[in-house]
């Protein structure tokens, strides 16, 4: 049997003593001749209770499920946590300049309040003597990770455990996960990272938020990935706040079967920055001939769309669905939990592994019975062998879990939500477009010239619309035609011209999609190269934690929804004046998110990644005393509460 025992310096001693009744429990201690139980140990009640329905264990018991051997039991998220400062230190309850940085030498764990009966049941089946080992089933990823580990922690267990690692919640991938457990020792580096994690941010979000608060006595919370996120809305709300629009003009001349837009010299764009050159050029080829000086044709070719993580099917939600961030996580995650209808939806890769290629067929044809009308495209796809595209089957570029896909499930499609069906049926469309024929068009790009002046006109012919037709698209960018055949030498008469006023327009208010994009992007114009690779591969935050970024970020008051788009308060845009650039630039995070990923895949240092943390923490401090930044908060009393300050710490 393979075990996994964290280190002893970071478990606390046992809150109580082996085998006492859980709070509330029926439960008895089992006699010396009872059988030895597996404990199963599951992230949610609804996960738990899918688990129980595998395993045969029907029994309801208090906080757990029995039978077949197994005990089944769940947390509700995370049942333990880091204590608070002033639960470390009394004296830190106030909050004083005096007192700052705050630096322990460790930070030890604590039940949370609120759901301490759920704990209680969950350590003492832990301590139970007829529970021979344990199954951590929670969310395969680092924080479900962490989740199960601080409550081994906690209880004090030693007892060894193995890992469940699925993706789907159906009853096959059950069976298969159990039929596959893992070492408990081979998420041990996972762990760590994850640890890690959630101190540094502790460190630094305890930290910088006490000592801004102070400076500028005003409630202020400050975080990893939170404020850095912020700093996007800022820049892009200062950006749309200076710009000032400039007008130009479009001179379009009707050559009879196609028409043409009248190029700037200077600047060789289609529109006139100058109202006179404008009309002086309309007037002087109006009822004149013209002729065809260049045909430009090419083909051109869109590739199908690659598979969904949670990233861009956020972004597809709301960009077709209006839905926010967290309204499409929510709808995901019960998809995936209660419908059973797709694979775990906070991944964040796009790619499968070579081994999913015969489950496919299967998950296609669930798609068909949720959506007939995907069958025109799907069952050309089923009836040869699925192509190895290099955009969809990637092995390497699968971390935890594979790209979002329809489990296979042909039923319940009628108990879904308006926003779980919208949800879903993206997902359905994906995998149908991203096996799809490419699309393909001809690009026409004319030159016609009157009395000196140049007139272009684009085109485009869709030679096959391949992908695009499963969602009913034959799209053509904003001014193209449907040209006729042209060569050069051909003559026209400039029957009319039109001369239309316009301005230029300032950068767009971003909207959960488009803020999601840049955080997912963020610090692609780092110069270090090893940096930049560490964003490239995780962005700020991860799939997971970004839609609570953005609701965070709101709850608190630096930002603002306004319709569709999300926009910086002035609150928010104090607050970006003020911190220092370390915390508000992706930097940090690409640095960190670097350092994570070295220490998950193995060979990375936890106690440098500490102590760094540690300096970072007591940089912003000193930065934040340092600090001679002139701007004045909206007059409100400071209320300095730790809870607040947890919240913020990413």
């Amino acid at each position: 049997m393979n075990s996994s025992r964290p280190s002893k310096r970071a478990s606390p001693k046992p809150d109580a003593k082996p085998n006492a009744p859980a709070v509330g429990s029926k439960r008895v201690t089992p006699k010396p001749d009872q059988p030895l139980r597996v404990l199963v140990v599951a992230e949610k009640p609804s996960v738990a209770r899918d688990l129980a329905r595998v395993l045969s264990a029907r029994t309801t018991g208090d906080g757990c499920l029995t039978g077949g051997g197994y005990v089944v039991t769940w947390a509700v998220g995370h049942l333990v946590t880091l204590r608070e400062p002033d639960e470390i230190n009394p004296q830190w309850k106030r909050w004083r300049d005096v007192d700052l940085p705050i630096i322990p030498t460790t930070i030890p764990l604590k039940v949370i309040p609120q759901t301490k009966s759920q704990y209680a049941i969950v350590k003492n089946w832990m301590q139970d003597p007829s529970i021979e080992r344990i199954i951590c089933a929670t969310d395969a990823g680092r924080e479900g990770e962490l989740i199960f580990r601080y409550i081994y922690q906690m209880a004090g267990c030693q007892k060894p455990f193995d890992r469940l690692w699925i993706s789907s919640m159906t009853d096959e991938a059950i069976r298969e996960g159990f039929a596959r457990l893992r070492p408990g020792t081979s998420c041990d580096a996972l762990y760590e990272s994850a640890r890690c994690r959630s101190e540094a941010d502790w460190l630094v979000g305890m930290n910088a938020s006490r000592a801004f608060t102070l400076r500028y006595n005003v409630l202020l919370s400050i975080g990893r990935v939170q404020t850095p996120t912020l700093a996007l809305l800022a820049r892009r709300r200062k950006a749309i706040d200076a710009f000032v629009p400039k007008p130009y003009w479009i001179v379009t001349a009707d050559f009879g079967d196609y028409t043409g837009n009248l190029v700037d010299p200077q600047t060789k764009e289609p529109r006139v920055w100058d109202a006179a050159t404008a009309q002086a050029a309309a007037d002087a080829v109006r009822g004149k001939p013209a002729r065809v000086d260049a045909v430009e044709k090419s083909k051109k070719t869109d590739l199908p769309p690659q598979l969904l993580d949670l990233t861009n099917l956020q972004r597809e939600a709301n960009r077709l669905l209006g839905l926010t961030a967290k309204q499409t996580l929510e709808a995901a995650q019960s998809l995936y939990e209660k419908h059973k209808l797709i694979t775990y939806p906070r991944t964040d890769s796009r790619y499968l592994t070579d081994d999913l290629r015969d489950r496919l067929p299967g998950a296609m044809k669930g798609a068909v019975s949720a959506f007939g009308e995907l069958s025109t495209f799907i069952a050309p796809i089923l009836a040869q062998p699925l192509p190895r595209s290099s955009r969809v089957f990637d092995a390497a570029k699968v971390s935890d879990h594979h790209a979002i896909l329809p489990t296979g499930k042909t039923s319940g499609f009628d108990k879904l939500t308006p926003e779980e069906r919208g949800v879903y049926g993206i997902v359905c469309k994906n995998l149908a477009a991203a096996f799809s024929p490419s699309h393909v068009y001809e690009q026409t790009r004319v030159t016609t010239s009157s009395i000196g002046h140049s007139f272009i006109s684009t085109g485009r012919v869709v030679i096959q619309n391949g992908w695009k037709a499963v969602y009913k698209r034959n799209d053509s960018p904003s001014g193209e035609q449907t040209l006729p055949a042209l060569a050069v030498g051909d003559t026209r008469v400039v029957r009319d011209v039109v001369v239309k006023e316009d301005k230029t327009k300032p950068p767009a208010p971003l909207t959960d999609s488009t803020l999601l994009a840049a955080m997912e992007h963020a610090g692609r114009e780092i110069e270090d190269e090893a940096l930049r690779e560490a964003m490239r591969a995780g962005g700020l935050g991860t799939p997971a934690t970004r839609a609570a970024t953005i609701e965070r970020l709101i709850q608190v008051g630096y930002a603002e929804r306004r319709g569709k788009t999300i926009v910086a308060t002035d609150k928010g845009m104090r607050l970006i004046e003020v911190v220092p650039g370390v915390v508000a630039e992706p930097e940090l995070t690409g640095k960190w998110e670097k350092a994570l990923s070295d220490i998950a895949a193995g060979h990375g240092s936890v106690e440098r990644f500490r102590e760094a943390a540690r300096k970072m923490a007591a940089r912003l401090v000193q930065q934040a005393r340092e600090s001679r930044a002139q701007v004045v908060f909206d007059a409100e009393t400071p209320k300095p509460s730790n809870k607040t300050y947890r919240k913020s710490s990413r």
